[in-house]
């Protein structure tokens, strides 16, 4: 009962954040660019504010919920070393790392990334993540 609690918050989660990113990339960069100037930036900047009340804690509860996560399904490394699933899992785990340590700089100490400033490097990052997860259990 733990795990699928822990599961389920841990896909709500990561559906707010990559939604986030899927909508800012598909509609608002859109939308300011439509309305233009200052009225876009305003206009985007009034929806910001709500979000970064929720979608930067939403990554850090994906991230959270996934370290936690990560013993269960991992499991024990046998003789003949990693399993193919063990191996992707691992890939999946450095790229939420990733992005939960990027995300963690960004909201807490106030550092920007240095490279790819854009939401579409980690929306990117959170796709690839969302195919290993279907794939690692398959391979």
């Amino acid at each position: 009962m733990f795990y699928t609690t822990l599961h389920i918050i841990h896909l709500l989660a990561a559906f707010t954040y990559g939604g986030f990113l899927f909508v800012d990339i598909l509609f608002l960069t859109k939308m300011q660019k439509t309305l233009g100037g200052e009225k876009g930036a305003e206009c985007r900047e009034a929806i910001m504010i709500h979000v970064r009340k929720v979608v930067p804690y939403a990554l850090f509860t994906v991230v959270g919920t996934g370290i936690i996560m990560f013993p269960y399904i991992f499991g024990h490394v046998g003789e003949d070393g990693m399993t193919n699933m063990q191996k992707v899992l691992l890939l999946k785990a450095f790229l939420g790392l990733w992005l939960g340590i990027r995300g963690f700089n960004q909201k807490i100490f106030k550092i920007n990334p240095w490279v790819f400033k854009g939401h579409y490097f980690p929306f990117a990052m959170v796709v690839i993540i969302i195919i290993l997860s279907q794939i690692m259990w398959v391979v």
